[in-house]
C-alpha cells in the first residue's frame, strides 16, 4: 500500500508548544529558570526584541526564496521564540492571539489577514471589522 504525502497535523501541537514556550519565558523572567540566551534579550529592551522579530522574520523569507525547506522550519522556530519574547513583554499571551485568530475563522472562515480599509471582501459588507 502506497504511503500517502500528505502529513498528518498534530492536533493542539502548536499551541501546547507555545504555551510551554510562554511558562519557561515566565520562569527566565522570575529567575526560576536559567537561560542566558533569553535573559539577555529579555534585559535588551522592547526595541531590540521587535528587532530581532525582523532579523528572524526575514531569514525565514530569504530561506524560502532559497527553497530550503528544512532552513524555514528552523528559521520559523526562531521567529516563534522571538515573538513568543515580544509578546511577554508587552503582556500580551498566546491564547489572546488565538483568540484573535478563532474571531478571524468565524468572520473570514479562515485565520487570514484582516481587510485593508476599503477593501472588498467576500463577507457581507454589513459586517464591520474590528481591530
Amino acid at each position: 500500500m502506497a504511503q500517502s504525502k500528505k502529513k498528518k497535523a498534530v492536533k493542539n501541537a502548536v499551541p501546547n508548544q507555545i504555551t510551554e514556550l510562554e511558562n519557561a519565558i515566565a520562569e527566565v523572567r522570575s529567575s526560576r529558570k536559567v537561560s542566558p540566551r533569553t535573559i539577555r534579550l529579555i534585559t535588551s529592551g522592547l526595541p531590540r526584541m521587535a528587532q530581532k522579530v525582523a532579523e528572524e522574520a526575514t531569514e525565514v523569507v530569504i530561506e524560502a526564496v532559497r527553497g530550503r525547506r528544512t532552513a524555514v522550519i528552523n528559521e520559523s522556530v526562531d521567529l516563534i521564540y522571538n515573538l513568543t519574547i515580544l509578546w511577554s513583554e508587552l503582556g500580551i499571551s498566546a491564547s489572546e492571539v488565538w483568540a484573535e485568530m478563532d474571531r478571524r475563522q468565524t468572520l473570514l472562515g479562515m485565520a487570514e489577514k484582516l481587510p485593508k480599509d476599503g477593501e472588498e471582501t467576500a463577507v457581507d459588507q454589513n459586517h464591520s471589522f474590528q481591530r
